[in-house]
């Protein structure tokens, strides 16, 4: 077995250990089983918890509101010196720290609800913070740290030393097996040779953590002082949005770390990047969600206010649907923000599943949502606030929101990679359940106490076993008019099940590559757990209209289940495979014929990866 075979089999055994060790509503949603009593009612935190939260967020709020100016970050693509140091005195970038070492002790629901605040103000911002706190060293020490590299580490980064996280490669993406950094024992030492490439933060950080192969352990975690002997920032690469992100390529030529800076265990790296990753996910959902509250905001005051034919714009019933889709929209991703929140501050729950399904769904919306606002806005949509502030209007950043959105269906596991990965979870939990149940070797009592463990559809297998774990008698009365979406979503679940158990026995092992069907199986279970997010919140909120804005999400998101329901089998999948390979062998060169490319040559290729670097070292250090 090769050491790339071998971390892929520690993460698959450790991650079916935790998954059925403790709960997952997502889990069990796939199974065809709605635990509607794992999400309601919300688990919430202490007095205490809420008391920090709230004292923070109007502390950031007044330093947002005074000291930071999109405008500036936009036109100069930097965030400036002094907004970065207030940043730093206020705590915002220890806000997941625990107060023991320095940090404000924030929840995951109040450290997202920053998140949200501050992002909202600059999205660049809320991804440096994010990147910071939820990706950089602060989660993987908090998490996996000895207690030395706890006092050591933690007190820096609460304190404002900026970290980042660098794992992708110029040829390694979503594929890490394929690591070309390398960390070589010496001594008391290891010797990093390599080049990371996007690594945001990567260029004013002050902490890194690393992912390199150890021969013969595989892909280990390392914390990397930024000033170290042999690092150079070769590049700060530039984007269609986050101008003031400080992302570049970062080479290491022979750069020493002591092994006491290594986090966990030698070959545990993956397994490390993949359970920062599981709560580190969730801060993408929080730019998501405030983002589509500000554009709901900007979609109401223009819609009202702008006339036209003799009616505000918003009154025509072209423009009332896409108003609607916003509003109804941006209370469903705070909603499955606020969820997936508790559910991880609870600690009860594996929210592996929840936590991805938060991202995908929210990347994907958030982005729908902001392109509706720029046709909205329509000219004025398109056009910079610079420049309608130079002519003398309100400048509104609607096409900058557009264009800051759309790395967030790329940021942290694509959605394609999304896909799969939360496929083969719901995937994996069938094969774990049905292999027990279809098992010719098992009698049938057996077979009787599997089905009763999975629930769901598997029960119905057999008849004379009555399950009712999850269920409400009432059929979820206590919701009033939400109750027949809680009963959709239930339905809607159980066939799903069916659907997947179908594909698995049609398909069998070459289902794996059955990408876009899977895709749309994700999908229907996102929209199920946004649909629940919603009716369960609207039920615990204390603005009367809650209610409303729960109903037209899920009768919007019902017609989507449906549609993807129907595309499971009617779609065409196979022929659209058929045609790129064809595309791909050359077969239509033809179509390309009477454009010009304009595509700039390459003067600087990444490529070797044990040589020092002859660019200039851009690295930008920050005001302490």
């Amino acid at each position: 077995m090769t050491v790339d075979e071998r971390a892929a089999r520690q993460v698959a055994e450790q991650a079916r250990e935790t998954r059925w060790q403790r709960p997952s509503f997502g889990k069990e949603l796939f199974l065809g089983h709605f635990r509607l009593d794992l999400i309601h009612p919300h688990p919430t935190g202490t007095a205490e918890d809420r008391e920090r939260g709230e004292a923070f967020l109007e502390k950031l709020q007044k330093f947002t509101e005074s000291n930071i100016d999109n405008t500036v970050i936009e036109r100069d693509a930097q965030i400036p010196d002094e907004v970065l140091k207030g940043l730093k005195d206020l705590g915002a970038f220890g806000m997941k720290i625990k107060p023991e070492y320095g940090g404000v002790g924030l929840t995951q629901v109040y450290y997202n609800r920053a998140l949200m605040l501050v992002g909202s103000a600059s999205p660049a911002i809320g991804a440096m913070l994010s990147a910071h706190q939820s990706i950089g060293v602060p989660q993987p020490i908090a998490m996996f740290g000895s207690p030395e590299q706890k006092q050591e580490f933690l007190p820096r980064c609460a304190k404002g030393e900026i970290t980042a996280f660098l794992l992708t490669e110029p040829d390694v993406g979503s594929d890490p097996a394929r690591l070309g950094t390398t960390a070589t024992p010496d001594g008391d030492d290891y010797v990093l040779n390599g080049v990371k490439l996007w690594t945001t933060n990567g260029v004013v950080a002050d902490l890194l953590v690393v992912m390199a192969q150890v021969p013969e352990k595989g892909i280990t975690a390392f914390v990397v002082e930024a000033d170290a002997e042999g690092i150079t920032v070769e590049n700060r690469n530039a984007f269609m949005g986050l101008r003031g992100l400080e992302n570049g390529v970062t080479r290491f030529h022979e750069v020493r770390v002591p092994k006491k800076n290594v986090i966990g265990k030698e070959g545990a790296g993956l397994k490390i990047a993949l359970a920062t990753l599981n709560t580190g996910r969730l801060s993408l959902p929080a730019l998501c969600a405030g983002s589509a509250k500000w554009c709901l905001k900007i979609a109401r005051e223009w819609s009202t206010e702008r006339i036209q034919w003799g009616l505000p714009v918003g009154k025509h019933e072209a423009i009332a649907g896409k108003i609607a889709y916003i509003a109804a929209t941006a209370y469903a991703l705070e909603a499955v923000l606020d969820l997936s929140s508790e559910l991880a501050d609870a600690g009860k729950h594996d929210i592996r599943i929840e936590a991805a399904l938060a991202k995908l769904y929210a990347s994907e919306k958030a982005w729908l949502v902001a392109d509706e606002l720029v046709q909205v806005r329509g000219g004025r949509g398109y056009e910079t606030a610079e420049s309608q502030a130079a002519r003398g209007e309100r400048g509104i950043a609607a096409e900058q929101i557009l264009r800051d959105l759309r790395i967030n269906r790329i940021f942290e596991g694509s959605t394609e990679i999304m896909h799969l990965l939360i496929a083969r979870e719901a995937v994996d939990a069938h094969l774990s359940v049905a292999g027990d149940i279809i098992d010719p070797d098992a009698d049938r009592q057996a077979k009787m106490k599997a089905a009763a463990k999975a629930g769901g559809f598997y029960a119905k297998w057999f008849p004379t076993l009555i399950v009712g774990k999850g269920q409400s008698p009432a059929g979820y009365t206590e919701f009033g008019p939400l109750a027949k979406h809680l009963r959709f979503v239930e339905r809607s679940a159980r066939k799903l099940a069916r659907q997947t158990f179908y594909a698995m026995s049609r398909w069998q092992g070459k289902m794996e590559r059955k990408q876009r069907f899977l895709s749309r199986i994700v999908d229907i279970g996102a929209e199920l757990f946004a649909i629940s997010a919603a009716c369960v919140r609207a039920a615990q909120d204390k603005n009367p209209n809650a209610q409303l804005l729960a109903d037209a999400f899920a009768k919007q998101a019902r017609i989507r289940v449906d549609e993807l329901f129907e595309k499971l089998w009617t779609n065409t999948d196979d022929s659209d495979v058929a045609l790129a390979r064809q595309v791909m062998d050359g077969n239509f060169t033809w179509l390309e014929e009477g454009v010009v490319d304009a595509s700039i040559p390459g003067r600087w290729i990444a490529d070797s990866t044990h040589r020092e670097s002859t660019a200039a070292n851009v690295h930008r250090p920050t005001p302490r």
